[in-house]
């Protein structure tokens, strides 16, 4: 039963998690058939790896970047979600492209994956990712990895 709650919990969590998102600022709603405006989206929609239920824990994390900012290559040992709240950001995950990711979109980094490049894309202008992590085991959220790990793409 306590699994099942806990299972509950993180669901709940993360439907309020999408419901925050759905009323972020400036951003346009589409409106639905009877005049009403659309208030939810679905912005990202992907499978997590199976999690026991016995210690599922949600943290939601502000990362904010100055102009030309950058974290140092590092993992995270829980699935994460990433929403764009403020300028752009350039993103990659080790055996994956680097990407631009701008106000309003979404990715998903699995468990452990090396996280290469992590950078405000502007020089100018400061960035903000609401960071969404979802886990079932206690470790720290972030763990920097030597440089030397990330290798090329």
């Amino acid at each position: 039963m306590r699994i099942r709650n806990s299972v509950q919990q993180s669901t709940l969590q993360i439907a309020a998690f999408l419901l925050v998102l759905g009323f972020v600022p400036n951003r346009a709603q589409s409106p639905v058939p009877n005049g009403r405006k659309d208030r939810a989206r679905v912005l990202l929609s992907t499978p997590i790896p199976a999690l026991d239920g016995a210690h599922v824990k949600t943290t939601l994390v502000e990362v904010n970047y100055g102009p030309g900012e950058a974290s140092p290559p590092h993992t995270h040992p829980c699935a994460v979600i990433g929403y764009v709240v403020e300028g752009s950001l350039r993103m990659r995950v080790e055996g994956q492209p680097e990407k631009l990711y701008s106000v309003g979109e979404s990715f998903y980094e699995a468990p452990n994956g090396v996280h290469a490049v992590s950078a405000n894309a502007s020089t100018t202008q400061p960035a903000k990712l609401i960071a969404y992590f979802v886990c079932d085991h206690d470790a720290p959220l972030s763990a920097n990895v030597p440089a030397s790990h990330t290798g090329g793409n």
